[in-house]
């Protein structure tokens, strides 16, 4: 029952993506406030079947730690899911991604449509200070960013090194970092056919503030980021609602 609920899901899932993609063209000639309009009805969608067919839900935790100001929100990445979530979770965040996802066709053109910035992983330090110029323009939108700092999507559990990107960002910007844990991974794993049912935690964590040198900034973001997601990954498996 299970397969047949994921395979249900995902053939509506790409189902109705195809459909709004194609749909929503001219929201490309309107800017992000359209590209983010449309973006909230395909999330909220799949959100729904989410929970419709495979029984998983959502919980977010530290909303009152949120500072006023735009920050930089620097996330755990386990599955695709917060990807597509913290799109609405979020206002308008502008995502730092790798270039990669921007060839995906008509969706890498709702990703630069929406003001996302793509970073060549293989560029070295050409890619960072390009990043940085694209940044330094884009924060005057007044648009929180949103980056994984690892770079790439994780097992729950496993560790890898953290990017430079973040810190680079955060010297850049001047802005507070929010760190993100969650433990999407346990329901929605990276490569995984079936999504199981239960409901995932995201935990806005306590800001860093600005200013901090870079090497005591990573060691804190990493810190709390890392012992978060654990500490969630232990607590007992909390139902969807």
């Amino acid at each position: 029952m299970a397969h047949l609920r994921a395979l249900l899901f995902n053939l509506l899932f790409y189902l109705v993506t195809a459909l709004l993609a194609i749909v929503g063209l001219p929201t490309l000639l309107l800017g992000p406030n359209a590209v983010f309009a449309l973006c909230r009805v395909w999330v909220g969608i799949t959100l729904w079947l989410l929970r419709l067919l495979t029984g998983l839900d959502h919980r977010i935790l530290g909303r009152e730690r949120l500072p006023a100001e735009p920050v930089i929100f620097a996330v755990k990445h386990q599955s695709s899911w917060e990807t597509l979530a913290l799109a609405t979770i979020l206002d308008r965040p502008i995502y730092v991604l790798k270039r990669e996802l921007i060839w995906i066709p008509l969706f890498g053109l709702y990703l630069l449509g929406s003001g996302a910035l793509a970073v060549d992983r293989g560029a070295g330090a050409k890619a960072l200070r390009q990043l940085l110029r694209k940044a330094g323009e884009a924060a005057k939108s007044g648009r929180p960013f949103l980056i994984f700092p690892e770079g790439t999507r994780t097992a729950p559990g496993e560790r890898r090194p953290y990017q430079p990107g973040i810190a680079a960002l955060y010297d850049k910007l001047d802005r507070p970092v929010v760190p993100v844990a969650l433990n999407s991974g346990v329901f929605w794993g990276r490569r995984s056919f079936l999504k199981k049912p239960g409901r995932i935690t995201v935990e806005f964590l306590e800001p860093i503030p600005a200013g901090l040198g870079r090497r005591r900034f990573m060691k804190e973001l990493e810190t709390r980021i890392e012992g978060a997601s654990q500490r969630l990954l232990e607590a007992p498996p909390s139902p969807a609602e």
